[in-house]
This record gives C-alpha cells, structure tokens and sequence, in this order.
C-alpha cells in the first residue's frame, strides 16, 4: 500500500508541472479587431433546435465585424419547426439551407456542416458553431484577430457553458476540467507537440486549410468531430484552442441523467471502442481521483500523509475550473465523487456499445465509428 501511496503523489506532481498546465483557467480569447477584415461564413447546422435557434442566428447577425459576413444555417431534417424560425428572419445575409438525405459512412452533424460550407462558396473564413450557441457582438471579430495576428489555419473555442440548474453547477465545470486534462491547451497550441483538439461549439477555419485536408469529407465518420477535424488541420498547419468569454451556450442540462447521456454519447468513442483502454482508464482514474481520498479517510502513517497530499493536489487543481465558473471553491473538496460519476458514464457507455445501442444523438444511432 506504501508503494501505492507514493505512486499517487507521484503521478499528481507530474500531473500538476509536467502535463501542460491542463488545470490553467486560460487561455481567454480576449476582445479585439482585426486590421484585415476577410470574407467570413458562418455554418450553422441545426437538427430540432427551436428553443435556441432564433436566438443564435440573431447574436451572428448582430456581430460588430467590418468585413463580409453571412450565416448559412442548414436544416437537418427537423420536425419542429426550426427551418420555419429562422426563415422568419427577414436578414439578406441569412441562407437557410434544407438538408439533403445523409449518404452512408456520414455522420449527421458533420453531413449538415459539409452542405453549409459548400454553400460557402469562396469565403476566405469559415466559422463553424452550434444552434444552440449565442455570440457576443464582438465575438466574429475577436476570433478573425486572432487568426489573422498569428497567421493561424483553425482557431476555437471552449464556449461558456450553462451552469444553472443543480446538476449543471455539480458537473459542468468538471466536464470541461477532464476534456483539459485530456488535452492540455497550451500543448494544442504548441505547434510542436502532436496533441490536437477543438471545441465543436466555435471552430473558425481557413478555406485554404479545408482545402489542404480534403474538406469535412476527410472526418465525415468522426462522432468526435470537432477533435478529429483539429487533428487533420493541425498536421500540417497551426491551431490554436482556449476558453471563450465572449459566446455561451444556452443548451440547459437540468439534470445529472441529462449529463451522463451527453457523456455517455462518446465516452466509449474516445477510447476507441476499446476494452483494454476502458480497463486502463478505470484503473487510472481510480488511481488519481479516488485512491487519495480513500487513504487520506482510512490511511495510517506515510498513506495517510501522501493521501492528504494527492487529496489538497486534486481539489487544488480544479479551483481555477471553479473561479470561471462562479461556484464555490468547496466543490474542489468533492472532486472525487463527481469523477465517480464521469468513471460510471464511461462504463455505461461501453455497456451501450456492446448491448447494441451504440451512439444515439438527435434521433441518429450510430453503432461505431465511420457509421
């Protein structure tokens, strides 16, 4: 057990100053306005989305941006009426798209996008953003500076997530805590580290970079499309990832079955619909977010001391997590618990992988990767 002990304290301290800063509360995009104003089109792809629809197409179509700007919202088959709201929009810049039938090998989401940005045309920027997302006037023109000043090929952004309801204030913050400590942001930004990762809810991309990698149709599979499309783009070209203060999600989660069916959806996806890497990584997360606690409540002696340590490291590292999002520094203390609850997602989403459920999202099941 002693052995154990110190094999956790050692894996916190290389987690805390040696995996990329993952527990940083930025980068921040922050407000700003570029010299060169190219052309921007913005995708929107929209299945069933009445509650947010009118509201996202009318925050891009107010965006403070001196060059040319359009939004091309495709509908995805909806059947409740979102096609209908958005073309009660009277805006010459807005094109509502009607979504052709899916082929094979496609997934949904990434279908809708490929329509969109053919529909494009030759928009130097393509900027694309879920419907259920709401932008700050500024927002278009603060993501064009960035590309622009940096000479980048795809910038994005962690967008603010809702975090209203109780199981939203408990689990949000952490979902965007384990997706940093998944991809640390400043090795996504770093051009010479292979870590590549995007936030699906605001992608600005380059038509040239589209181009170099074979279009959307390159991850046209990808249930994980936003990470896959980074991973194309950034062999090649420069990326960069932060966190947003200038778009939000309006999206509620208003209960924790809410969130474990967004975690679940592909949890299982991200390791590949593999049994040796769902085994790893229950053993790993049992190892860093439970064994602490555990030795600190029951350990005696140097288990006792090195619990406590990898206990005050753990809440440690999620208090700057806490702070964007306004709640209480004490949710650091019951980080465990809540890891507890992303550990039985991720078994229950391999449980839907091999019961035959596969991946079920806005009506589409998908039973494996590329379907």
């Amino acid at each position: 057990m002693t052995v154990l002990a110190v094999l956790t304290v050692a894996v916190w301290l290389y987690l805390l100053f040696g995996h990329g800063r993952f527990w940083q509360a930025g980068p921040v995009l922050p407000v700003s306005y570029p010299a060169a104003t190219p052309p921007v089109a913005v995708v929107v792809p929209a299945r069933d989305e009445a509650p947010t629809i009118d509201a996202t197409l009318r925050s891009l179509l107010a965006q403070d941006y001196a060059g040319s700007l359009r939004v091309i919202m495709v509908d995805d088959n909806s059947t409740d009426g979102t096609g209908d709201l958005a073309r009660a929009i009277a805006d010459p810049r807005l094109t509502i798209v009607r979504g052709a039938d899916r082929p094979a090998g496609w997934s949904g989401k990434l279908w809708a996008v490929s329509q969109g940005v053919a529909t494009a045309g030759d928009a130097d920027l393509v900027l694309l953003t879920d419907a259920d997302i709401v932008h700050d006037p500024a927002h278009v023109s603060s993501l064009v500076a960035r590309i622009e000043r940096d000479n980048l090929d795809m910038v994005s952004e962690m967008v603010r997530l809702a975090c209203d309801s109780w199981a939203e204030r408990a689990l949000v913050p952490a979902f965007v805590f384990f997706f940093q400590l998944l991809y640390p942001f400043t090795w996504v930004n770093d051009g010479l580290k292979s870590t590549a990762a995007a936030a699906g809810g605001t992608i600005l991309i380059r038509r040239r970079a589209l181009q170099r990698i074979g279009g959307i149709e390159t991850v046209r599979g990808a249930l994980i499309d936003d990470v896959a499309l980074a991973s194309a783009v950034k062999k090649g070209g420069r990326i960069w990832l932060g966190h947003s203060s200038l778009a939000r999600s309006v999206r509620p989660y208003p209960s924790a079955a809410d969130i474990w069916r967004m975690i679940a959806r592909t949890a299982y996806v991200q390791l590949r619909y593999s049994p040796i890497l769902l085994l790893a990584a229950i053993a790993g997360m049992a190892l860093v977010w439970l064994m602490p606690p555990a030795m600190a409540l029951f350990g005696h002696g140097t288990v006792f001391w090195c619990g406590a340590a990898g206990w005050a490291m753990l809440a440690g590292s999620y208090l700057p997590t806490l702070q964007r999002f306004g709640r209480s520094p004490l949710w650091a203390a019951v980080l465990p618990p809540i890891a507890v609850f992303y550990m039985a997602a991720t078994i229950g989403s391999a449980a839907n992988h091999y019961l035959g459920r596969g991946v079920a999202w806005k009506g589409r099941a998908y039973q494996g990767a590329g379907q």
